[in-house]
């Protein structure tokens, strides 16, 4: 079977210049790596499919008419299959993990690390073989979006237990994938932690981030050998349906130092140049009618650490400059712990048509699962930018996508978190021993206040393409402004809360709060405050309270 998509002349184009990048690699001593991709029949006989793309990291090939390839081998590495549209590689019975790979580790991982990697396989089989199966993928579907699940502790495996798979009760999603950090360091609960992902029911994609690295390695080389062992390659790709799925790492691990805590190294947002040209050859051989869907770790930039190379993608300029014509592209990645939808258009450096979408997720864990603990014994969670511990689920249908936020302790879906900041503008210790948590940002607001008084809507998922307004009672909507601020309401429960909440873990500017200030005239009674927004997508969300004015 053929790639179901008609190339263009240009990509016709694009192919023959991978083509000639494949021809000028170097070969190696003995070097030609080789195998079948099939459609096994039920074990009466191997039918090989054609036009399917394989790699070894580096290199992309399609299958002949036979389903047969051929890559220039490399040590260590790992084989792999770009999983085709209609076709499905077998999956792990307990966790889901789709098994599209061959791990070729002659010598093994080093024996000194913590957490166990690879052990050594030896030379190259004779034939690498990857078995498909056939199954419907329709042009409109839901993914699962996770980032940074990151347990420290076998509690807060509980936590994702009992927290947030059970949000999950019932879903449409075809497949999940997960953006990194799936541990906190703790390599050694991955094996629990993949058993209850298999619960869901889902295939469920990873890629790795800098909480899943093997700290004893010198460098990047060698720091993904227990992910590797546990979900396979660190980057790769596969197409659903219509589009392209680029699972990417862009954690570039500096080495080891055993002056850090746990002995962990630094690491920057980089990807490296073997990764950028599979990038390159895979693009190379995708119709321009796909949606190329980009899925990283570290963020391409955001709003806390625009700086900070541990928190941006350094050579930004490498991945865009692979998108060149290209007119649908998404990116998703996690790592910060906020939630954020940025653009980047010429004038940034992207060489695609349009404007980029880049969008940061919001964390599983939140806040690293800090703060209070609830009626379940789960802790709260909140995010340091005041969106409440959740995930996405992203909506596909042909060349089109958008998302929506899934709060995980919500079980109305709440949208946005409404505060109004009046007489007290921020918690302190004097304060909180006389009113309840929340009470400082709600009312009843004395009418003669009034003009210090600001409604605050934190609309979780909200970012520079949205608009937001607010109507009090039968009155006509009133525009609120985006501000870059912290979260009060997330302030006031770090501060109420420091003995439950990681160390580290403080309020930070948020890119999705709207202000407005309160009309004065407001006459003394109760009113009801309805917040209407506009998302990203163009979808309609809502919330209300009821404001108290006295005399």
């Amino acid at each position: 079977m053929t790639h179901p998509f008609d190339l263009t002349r240009r990509d016709t184009l694009r192919l023959g210049v991978a083509a000639a990048a494949y021809a000028a690699a170097p070969a190696l001593a003995d070097s030609q790596a080789t195998g079948l991709v099939f459609v096994d029949h039920e074990g009466t006989g191997r039918a090989g499919i054609a036009g399917v793309l394989v790699s070894n990291g580096r290199d992309v090939v399609a299958t002949d008419a036979e389903g047969r390839w051929r890559l220039p081998a490399l040590a260590p590495a790992v084989y792999f299959v770009i999983k085709p549209p209609g076709y499905t590689p077998p999956l792990d019975p307990q966790s889901g993990s789709p098994r599209f790979y061959y791990l070729h580790s002659p010598e093994g991982s080093p024996a000194d690390f913590t957490y166990a990697g690879l052990a050594p396989t030896g030379p190259l089989p004779a034939s690498i073989d990857f078995a498909l199966t056939p199954q419907g993928e329709p042009d409109a579907f839901e993914v699962v979006l996770f980032t940074d699940p990151q347990p420290e502790s076998e509690v807060e495996v509980d936590f994702i237990r009992d927290d947030v798979i059970e949000a999950l009760a019932g879903t449409k999603a075809r497949f999940g994938l997960t953006a990194g950090d799936i541990m906190f360091d703790d390599l050694s609960l991955y094996e629990r932690y993949n058993r209850i992902i298999g619960t869901i029911g889902l295939p469920w994609w990873n890629i790795g981030g800098n909480h899943d690295l093997n700290f004893e390695a010198p460098d990047r080389a060698l720091s993904r050998e227990t992910f590797k062992r546990v979900y396979g390659p660190s980057y790769y790709a596969f197409f659903y349906a219509k589009t392209l799925f680029l699972m990417l790492d862009d954690v570039d691990y500096l080495g080891h130092d055993p002056a850090r805590p746990k002995g962990a190294g630094k690491y920057e947002g980089r990807i490296d140049p073997t990764q950028v040209e599979f990038i390159r050859q895979t693009l190379a051989r995708t119709p321009s009618e796909t949606l190329i869907v980009v899925v990283m770790h570290i963020p391409i930039t955001n709003v806390i650490d625009p700086q900070e190379n541990y928190d941006r993608l350094v050579n930004r300029d490498a991945l865009f400059a692979l998108f060149e014509g290209r007119k649908y592209t998404v990116s998703f990645a996690g790592h910060t712990h906020t939630t954020e939808h940025i653009y980047f258009d010429a004038a940034q450096g992207w060489k695609g048509e349009g404007a980029h979408h880049h969008h940061i997720l919001t964390a599983v864990s939140g806040s690293w699962w800090s703060g209070p603990l609830d009626h379940r014994g789960v802790a709260v969670a909140d995010s340091r930018d005041g969106t409440p511990n959740g995930f996405h689920i992203l909506s596909v249908d042909g060349l089109t996508y958008k998302t929506r936020f899934v709060p995980a302790k919500e079980p109305n879906g709440r949208q946005m978190r409404l505060m109004v900041d009046s007489r007290f503008h921020r918690p302190n210790k004097e304060i909180e021993r006389d009113f309840r948590p929340g009470q400082l940002l709600s009312s009843p607001i004395a009418k003669a206040t009034l003009g210090a008084a600001t409604l605050i809507a934190n609309v979780f998922d909200s970012g520079p393409k949205s608009n937001v307004v607010m109507r009090i009672g039968d009155s006509a909507p009133l525009p609120m402004r985006r501000q870059t601020m912290t979260d009060p309401f997330v302030e006031e429960v770090f501060a109420r809360n420091e003995a439950m909440k990681k160390p580290w873990v403080k309020a930070e500017v948020s890119s999705h709060i709207w202000t407005a200030r309160l009309p004065v005239d407001l006459p003394v009674g109760a009113h009801r405050v309805i917040v209407e927004a506009t998302t990203e997508y163009g979808d309609k969300v809502s919330g209300r309270l009821a404001l108290e004015i006295t005399g």
